[in-house]
């Protein structure tokens, strides 16, 4: 990615990542990422926002002879996770003179991370601010988005946050400004949804935080800048809430067909009750769908095979894994088949200790479903009816 002037004196010297595949060796990224690094360049100091992942340092390094920085003074690090971090030694290598601005938490996750040597850091509180001349940082702690160390930096004559992780989304675009609708919206969501979601609560009172700035812009380290910030930040605003939709996630697996019938019976009974149905096959999508479908879906239904006395392991993964996002779910259940014995319904429901939600009665069958259990899925199916409009949600 090229240098490219976001105002008079604030440049972006990022790097994109078209072909990278997951992130944290977990997390699929279908429409690749990018790190992006801001410069700033005052009437006396010049400073640098968060770096790149190692992988495209030398980007980074090229990049920054766009705005001709021959001197750096200041390299502020918002976050410690390394895909922003990583290259803050080459930085301090490259510029000698340079100290990293952060907080104290920060700071000894950088010097842990990195090795960093505590000589080349200045500690910064919540609220202080930086001269850099003719432009002023403000820093402002916003823990647990998405670790404990995590702050914002806002250049206050320009009226941008520098957010970090914070907004992002993982898409590599050649366009530097956000192009609002649905891919953006989706891309985002998706982020929020893999790496924002479990703190929820933190990020409702980080949100208030930021409030009282005079935002005019938001520069994520991951996608594009907002320059209309009520796009990203109302978004996030229903995301966070209690409110949940009139939707039904269903992460199913099926070995010979047992759960997959009684999967596709119980998804047309909820279709024709009105309900809004996602399932999904647990053996071909992949989390990051999975991720986006729970943030706003009322009701969870697992479905699952036995399997050595036990859930179907990518049951079990699937509920781990919606134990980690922790989203705002009301009601959840599960369903599937046995053929000589096991209990799946107390290990998944022990996997789910993390979600607020009421369990609706399973149901659970021996062999291929019958008459008798298809009727069990509509009593499940009428329920479900019953709790979304006790929630007023139908």
């Amino acid at each position: 990615m090229a240098t490219r002037e976001v105002k008079s004196g604030v440049y972006s010297v990022g790097a994109i990542d078209w072909d990278r595949e997951f992130f944290d060796e977990l997390i699929p990224l279908p429409d690749g990422t990018s790190y992006n690094a801001y410069i700033i360049k005052g009437t006396e100091k010049t400073a640098l926002i968060d770096t790149v992942d190692p992988t495209k340092g030398e980007d980074l390094i090229k990049n920054l002879k766009g705005p001709g920085v021959e001197k750096l003074d200041y390299i502020i690090s918002n976050h410690a996770e390394q895909d922003h971090s990583g290259t803050i030694p080459k930085m301090l290598d490259l510029y000698p003179e340079a100290r990293v601005i952060t907080n104290e938490k920060c700071k000894d996750f950088l010097k842990n991370l990195l090795l960093i040597p505590n000589e080349r850091f200045i500690v910064i509180n919540d609220g202080n601010t930086l001269s850099l001349g003719n432009k002023t940082l403000k820093f402002t702690f916003t823990p647990w988005v998405h670790w404990p160390e995590t702050m914002v930096t806002f250049l206050m004559e320009d009226k941008i946050l520098f957010s970090c992780d914070f907004f992002g989304s993982h898409l590599a675009t050649s366009s530097l400004f956000a192009e609002e609708g649905e891919k953006l919206l989706e891309s985002a969501k998706r982020y929020y949804a893999e790496i924002m979601m479990p703190f929820r609560t933190s990020i409702r009172k980080n949100i208030e935080k930021i409030s009282e700035l005079e935002i005019e812009m938001i520069a994520p380290s991951h996608g594009p800048i907002y320059k209309n910030p009520a796009f990203i930040i109302d978004a996030y605003k229903e995301w966070i809430s209690d409110e949940v939709k009139n939707e039904v996630v269903i992460p199913y697996v099926s070995m010979h067909g047992s759960t997959e019938k009684m999967v596709s019976y119980f998804v047309d009974l909820l279709i024709q009750r009105g309900i809004t149905v996602k399932p999904f096959n647990l053996s071909k999508n992949d989390i990051g769908e999975l991720a986006m479908a729970l943030v706003d879906a009322a009701t969870v239904v697992m479905a699952t095979p036995m399997v050595l006395a036990g859930a179907h392991p990518k049951a079990v993964y699937a509920a781990y894994l919606a134990n980690a996002f922790r989203p705002k779910t009301k009601f959840i259940s599960v369903i599937g088949s046995y053929g000589w014995g096991g209990r799946f319904i107390d290990q998944l429901k022990g996997l789910l200790g993390n979600l607020k939600a009421e369990l609706l009665e399973p149901v659970v069958v021996k062999g291929y479903p019958d008459e008798e259990d298809l009727k069990a899925l509509e009593r499940l199916a009428n329920e479900i009816v019953e709790e979304h409009r006790s929630i007023g949600v139908m």
